[in-house]
């Protein structure tokens, strides 16, 4: 990894701040939080087909977010508005499938306005979004380990271990109808702890150069515990 991946940490969230014009996303890393895309209202709020528009562009942003393996996604809106309930409902009726299946995305909504460096670092400072991303994430991560089983369940290995194995089966060139990596596991424990940092940092930005989501996750959850008894690291493969 870069420098600067150094400094703003790894992925954990996606805060969407949703105004009366406007919604600006926000990918949510360990260390800060950075600025993705603003998207403006083209119309007005009472057209129902502007707003539906609006909604649809906020969810094809959402989309190369989601494939890097982000699924904790946290929508805000000012107090006293609506908007954040909106926008859900416009997901559960249009976009089911991000709430179904094991790859299911997990939403948290939230009172508060997040357009600005200042209002997230506000919303933040509170406590408040530190603890909804927390319940976010521990419900995504209950749907990894859900994974995690199934596929150690398996005839087929599917499930490496190790910093060895990862680089194997990530590095590697893998032949069709062969086990391709689909996740990259690790704890935050085992990231802070070992003494291969530099390679395990490369591991991670390879793996997400190709395509494989990578998630660090936190050693007290369930999951987190589950991946420290198989060495704090694994990658889960699939056939393809």
């Amino acid at each position: 990894m870069t420098p600067k991946s150094y400094r703003r940490g790894y992925p954990v969230a996606v805060l969407v701040g949703i105004e009366l014009d406007h919604a600006s996303l926000w990918q949510i890393f360990s260390h800060v939080a950075k600025h993705q895309e603003t998207i403006n209202l083209q119309g007005n709020r009472t057209d129902s087909k502007a707003t539906y528009n609006f909604y649809e562009t906020i969810i094809n942003s959402l989309r190369s977010i989601l494939k890097q393996g982000v699924k904790s996604i946290i929508i805000a809106s000012p107090a006293k508005t609506n908007f954040a309930q909106e926008f859900y409902s416009h997901i559960r009726t249009h976009h089911n499938w991000l709430l179904q299946g094991v790859n299911k995305a997990t939403f948290s909504l939230i009172a508060g306005s997040a357009s600005t460096p200042q209002q997230v670092a506000a919303l933040t400072k509170t406590g408040y979004l530190k603890e909804i991303i927390n319940q976010t994430t521990a419900q995504e991560t209950e749907n990894l380990l859900e994974i995690l089983e199934k596929r150690l369940n398996q005839k087929e290995n599917l499930v490496y271990f190790s910093l060895e194995e990862s680089e194997k089966i990530i590095f590697l060139y893998q032949a069709p109808g062969k086990p391709h990596p689909e996740f990259l596991l690790l704890t935050d424990d085992y990231l802070a702890g070992t003494r291969q940092k530099n390679r395990v940092h490369r591991l991670m930005q390879i793996a997400q150069n190709r395509g494989v989501k990578t998630r660090v996750i936190t050693a007290d959850l369930t999951a987190g515990k589950r991946i420290n008894q198989l060495g704090g690291i694994v990658v889960l493969a699939k056939i393809e």
